[in-house]
């Protein structure tokens, strides 16, 4: 019989909405010298989640593993198909659409921030310049895809996958459920995010470098 079990772990849930809200905040503050700052600031903090989510995908509870939602091109092709049909299969973990744009959002991440911080180092001088401006703008497309993906699965599933995420429950079968919330590492995770937040301080690097493509032009 179908019931309330949980199926996403705190550290998870922590993850996933601290990356949002970090994403969304680098992303706005990339056009000013003025925000400079901040947009290193949380550019650091996306680097350290996708750091702890490729760990927590290797070692984390039964949903979060990446082994959890391994789906080939055709799985995902036919599931995508499904879709249109209306008549999709039902996953209770990820299901293949959306596993496909967490790893391009992990992968697109991994290297924006990667990028940004050669741009901070001055290592290639102008060089990360427009690969972590692509890499931003790819990561926010797919962002928009992964929406629209959840909007319409909630729909036809006729469920609440934002919720979900909030919650960390779905309807499903008792033995399917995951046993533990891992409550005590969110709390850690939450500690050392606002510890980070509270406690940065700009490294006093030159100004070239992320964020400043803007300047530029209207120095021209």
């Amino acid at each position: 019989m179908s019931q309330r079990i949980l199926v996403w772990d705190i550290p998870t849930r922590v993850f996933h909405w601290a990356l949002v809200l970090s994403f969304v905040g680098a992303f706005l503050t990339s056009e000013t010298e003025r925000t400079r700052d901040l947009h290193l600031m949380l550019g650091y903090l996306m680097l350290g989640l996708i750091a702890f989510r490729l760990v927590w995908g290797l070692v984390g509870s039964r949903y979060a593993r990446f082994a959890s939602f391994l789906f080939s091109p055709t799985e995902t092709l036919a599931y995508v198909k499904s879709l249109y049909q209306r008549t999709p299969r039902h996953y209770l973990g990820h299901n293949p659409a959306g596993a496909w744009s967490i790893f391009l959002l992990l992968s697109l991440g991994l290297l924006a921030c990667g990028s940004g911080v050669g741009l901070v180092l001055e290592s290639g001088g102008e060089l990360f310049e427009e690969p972590h401006e692509t890499l931003a703008y790819a990561m926010l497309a797919v962002v928009f895809v992964h929406v629209a993906g959840v909007v319409v699965s909630s729909l036809l599933h006729h469920e609440n996958l934002v919720g979900a995420m909030v919650s960390g429950h779905k309807s499903g079968e008792a033995d399917q459920g995951i046993a533990r919330h891992f409550g005590w590492l969110g709390v850690i995770m939450a500690i050392i995010i606002a510890s980070f937040l509270m406690l940065y301080q700009p490294s006093g690097t030159s100004t070239a470098g992320i964020g400043t493509s803007s300047t530029h032009h209207e120095e021209d």
